[in-house]
Parts: structure tokens; C-alpha cells; sequence
């Protein structure tokens, strides 16, 4: 009976431990999704998060200086500055005009961003379809 007992003890310690470390990893990677608008009016409590912020890329403004890259995205009336310093390359859509979520922590005004998401609205619209003329038939 002695051997049960030490035996549940241990499952119970290694179940808790696990159970404790998933709650903590959960806890540090949960990221929050925020507007332009919203991020520009944050409390400094809520700047010290992990945020996602998403919009369009301003025209011209990004600019690359060896791994950093920065640009503004703009939502609505609302701009931010973010700066990418990650290691992971940037997509190939990301270019002016472009949606682009970018993921990291509100620093002075600035985003600064440790993972960017970007797509091409244009290129991932359905095609145009043309209708046939009255008249057409089909042929078998």
C-alpha cells in the first residue's frame, strides 16, 4: 500500500507540473487583436501586451535599413508607425497598398513588431465572370 501512495504522489506532481507549465505558455503567447485607433489610445498598462495590429501599408513608406524595416499602416484615419525587426523574411506581398498584421509590443508611439503577416487584396479576389451572350448556344 506504501508503493501506491508514493506512486499517486508522483503522478500527482507530474500531472500538476504539466498542467502549470500549459497555463503558463498559453498565458505568454495569447496575443490581443487591436485597431490603428484602438492601439493609438491604449493605457500604458495595456502597451505592455502582446498585440496584434492590422492595416493597409502607406504608399512609399517602407523603408529598409539591412534587417530592420519600417513602414506605416493606416486604418481608416488612423497611422502608426511599426518597425520590423525579425529574423524571418518578409513575404512577398508586402508592398505599398498591401493588408499586413503585424505582431509585438507598442514602445513611444511606435509598434514594434517581431512577426509580419502581409496579402495583396487584389490577388486573391475572385475573377470576373462573363456572362454569354443571348443567342449563344452551347455546343456538344
Amino acid at each position: 500500500m506504501n508503493n501506491y501512495w508514493k506512486f499517486g504522489l508522483l503522478m500527482g506532481a507530474i500531472v500538476g507540473t504539466l498542467a502549470w507549465l500549459a497555463v503558463g505558455g498559453i498565458s505568454q503567447t495569447s496575443t490581443y487583436y487591436k485597431t490603428v485607433k484602438e492601439l493609438n489610445s491604449m493605457s500604458d498598462q495595456g502597451k505592455q501586451m502582446r498585440l496584434r495590429v492590422g492595416g493597409d501599408i502607406a504608399p512609399n513608406s517602407i523603408t529598409r535599413d539591412g534587417r530592420i524595416v519600417k513602414f506605416t499602416l493606416v486604418q481608416d484615419d488612423a497611422r502608426i508607425n511599426v518597425v520590423y525587426e525579425g529574423i524571418d523574411p518578409l513575404p512577398d506581398t508586402f508592398k505599398d497598398g498591401a493588408l499586413a498584421l503585424a505582431d509585438g509590443k507598442l514602445q513611444n508611439g511606435t509598434f514594434h513588431a517581431n512577426k509580419i503577416q502581409a496579402k495583396c487584396a487584389s490577388k486573391y479576389e475572385q475573377k470576373p465572370t462573363t456572362s454569354k451572350p443571348v443567342g449563344a448556344h452551347a455546343t456538344t
